[in-house]
């Protein structure tokens, strides 16, 4: 029941974000950001495929092992405040755990994401604020929301 409710929610969210992209053309601010997500730590690079829409790869390193997530966001603009977005969108992942921690192996999983993103003007400086649950399948997996975090990039 879980499992269903969750898959439901991603699909909503994906269903919903497109067509208010569809309908929502806006322009971005930058097009490719490199810089680093806190929590746990990961290199982040986020790249604009469309005016509202960009594919972010995060490659989180920590004591746990490691996880490699794709993440597609749809990008709305925040009306009042130039530079600044909120974002939600889709995305999955594939996690490297060590024996010390989860029992070790490779886990897959869906992710979603929501998110603030901030470009500052006349500088490269990205920053962005987002909650990713996730839902990883396999034994001893599950849900997880406890993913997400500050990102800092530099923009090109």
């Amino acid at each position: 029941m879980k499992q269903k409710a969750l898959v439901a929610v991603f699909a909503f969210t994906f269903l919903v974000s497109y067509s208010y992209a569809q309908s929502n053309i806006q322009s971005q601010e930058y097009k490719t950001a490199l810089g680093v997500k806190f929590y746990p730590g990961a290199v982040s690079l986020k790249h604009f495929v469309k005016p509202t829409a960009a594919v972010e790869g995060l490659g989180y390193f920590w004591n746990h092992g490691m996880r490699i997530t794709g993440l597609y966001e749809f990008h709305h603009n925040i009306n009042d405040v130039e530079g600044l977005k909120w974002y939600v969108g889709p995305g999955a992942h594939v996690g490297f755990y060590n024996n010390k921690y989860y029992d070790g192996g490779t886990f897959i999983g869906v992710d979603g994401v929501i998110g603030l993103d901030y470009k500052f003007k006349g500088a490269p400086i990205n920053l962005s604020l987002d909650w990713q649950p996730s839902f990883e399948f396999g034994e001893g997996a599950g849900f997880s929301g406890n993913w997400g975090g500050l990102a800092i990039r530099y923009v090109f």
